[in-house]
């Protein structure tokens, strides 16, 4: 799947945090806000990039880049079942950094993130901290990125305090497109080109950069309610809400059975013909 766009639009400076921009922190904790997700299929991925360009303005900023996100969890995969069996309350404890780790400079702005989701509502806290690139290289990702001392201080000044022992399982990389609905300043992103790789050694079958197919849209804002045109723009790309997790679906496909139909997919969905 090639990119939409062509330019030199990634990040490799520092990253400014994407919920900054359309929330301020309530006695240190931000705002929640509603999250929608809308399952793309790979042949309507280019429509839908086409009719966001068309009805939303792009981020001034940050209009596209890639996103890599280290996700932790227990080794039996605890927040993932509750990810996949739609569990009300959710928590994702993840170290994200921007831009292609071939291309990054010699010390890298990485965040740690504890998202919380309640329902549809969901909030985010991230800290910023400089790590060597080496640190981000796939086979030091086992490690963590940062110790374990600095990563449970800081999930307890979140006030997340984690009942058994987090570890890495995957790294999920992925291009975003970011837009500004016109109208109501409503965010929206469209994520493809989304590929994985287990680092936890005990699970699955050892393999790099999982290509998963389709693509993800996400409206962001302070109503569970979808601006009009974005309604339009969903049932033009014939698309509809989906319980999207990127966590979830990735850890789906690199434990799923080889050659299983659909292997590559979102549960529920089906390999098009």
């Amino acid at each position: 799947m090639h990119r939409l766009v062509v330019g030199d639009e990634k990040r490799l400076g520092l990253a400014v945090d994407e919920q900054l921009r359309s929330a301020a922190p309530v006695g240190g904790q931000f705002r929640q806000r509603w999250e929608r997700k809308f399952f793309v299929a790979p042949r309507n991925i280019g429509l839908a990039y086409g009719l966001l360009r068309h009805v939303c303005r792009p981020d001034g900023e940050y209009p596209s880049e890639q996103i890599n996100s280290l996700y932790f969890d227990t080794l039996d995969l605890d927040q993932h079942q509750r990810s996949a069996d739609g569990d009300f309350k959710k928590d994702k404890v993840r170290i994200r950094w921007y831009g292609d780790n071939g291309t990054l400079p010699p010390m890298v702005p990485v965040f740690l993130e504890l998202k919380s989701r309640r329902g549809f509502a969901s909030s985010k806290r991230r800290e910023r901290f400089p790590e060597p690139a080496e640190n981000l290289r796939l086979d030091r990702l086992p490690a963590g990125i940062m110790g374990k001392t600095t990563l449970l201080d800081t999930l307890a000044r979140f006030g997340h305090f984690p009942g058994r022992p987090l570890r890495p399982i995957i790294l999920i990389s992925y291009w975003r497109y970011r837009f500004t609905e016109i109208l109501t300043g409503v965010r929206v992103c469209l994520d493809h080109d989304i590929r994985s790789t287990l680092v936890a050694r005990e699970l699955g079958r050892g393999e790099r950069e999982l290509r998963l197919q389709g693509a993800v849209i996400e409206v962001k804002g302070l109503s569970a309610d979808l601006p009009r045109i974005l309604k339009r723009v969903m049932e033009l790309v014939d698309t509809d809400w989906s319980r999207f997790s990127k966590y979830s679906y990735c850890i789906d496909s690199h434990l799923a059975d080889l050659g299983s139909t659909g292997r590559l997919w979102p549960s529920g969905r089906m390999a098009e013909p």
